[in-house]
């Protein structure tokens, strides 16, 4: 008899995730095509150039408040632990599924904490500079030169955020039944126990 599903995430924690991931792929959408002439083409999405102007820092706002939330949520679970070096040194038998000799893990392995904090770095500089650049309602708060260097700060950390959400989401895929947890709110017995063993025996009351 298979055992039962273990509940990863609640209903408000994956409507969250959700609004934070559609917000990120829009700031994303959004920005190159206000990056570079190549990409303009992409305003279309948005109503034409004028209205992507005005919609990517509203988007960048809704984005700071929904990750705020999960980092209110989960800041706690993603503390740096000694198994997590471990981990990281022996990222090689991770890759090939010969993990069975490592320390058991938490709800999160050192791949995701690493994105984790990652993500939450570059969203704090990202807000901050974008606010600097939002000159509909902050051009008289700050220099030129002030704006020149958010400019620069804000599309290094916006391409540096986006080679995060890349790697996140190709681990989502890769690891089978990760996805499951965003979408159902659970994981399967096995993936909990094979994956995240310590969480497991923790939520099952060491069963």
């Amino acid at each position: 008899m298979e055992a039962k599903p273990v509940s990863r995430y609640t209903t408000a924690a994956r409507i969250n995730h959700w609004v934070t991931a559609v917000s990120l792929v829009l700031l994303a959408l959004s920005g190159l095509a206000l990056f570079h002439p190549s990409l303009y083409f992409l305003t279309a999405l948005f109503g034409g150039g004028q209205m992507t102007r005005i919609i990517h820092p509203w988007i960048g706002v809704v984005l700071a408040i929904s990750f705020l939330g999960l980092f209110i949520r989960f800041f706690a679970l993603n503390f740096w632990k000694p198994e997590d070096t471990v981990w990281m040194k022996n990222i090689g038998k991770v890759i090939n599924a010969k993990d069975e000799e490592l320390p058991e893990l938490g709800k999160y392995n050192a791949g995701q904490k690493l994105v984790f904090w990652g993500q939450s770095l570059l969203i704090v500089v990202l807000f901050g500079s974008g606010i600097v650049l939002w000159d509909s309602y902050f051009a008289s708060y700050t220099t030129i030169d002030q704006k020149r260097l958010a400019a620069v700060a804000h599309a290094l950390c916006a391409i540096a955020a986006i080679l995060i959400w890349i790697v996140h989401v190709y681990a989502a895929i890769w690891v089978k039944g990760t996805l499951r947890a965003m979408m159902r709110g659970n994981v399967s017995a096995a993936w909990a126990k094979h994956h995240h063993p310590g969480w497991y025996r923790e939520v099952t009351g060491g069963k």
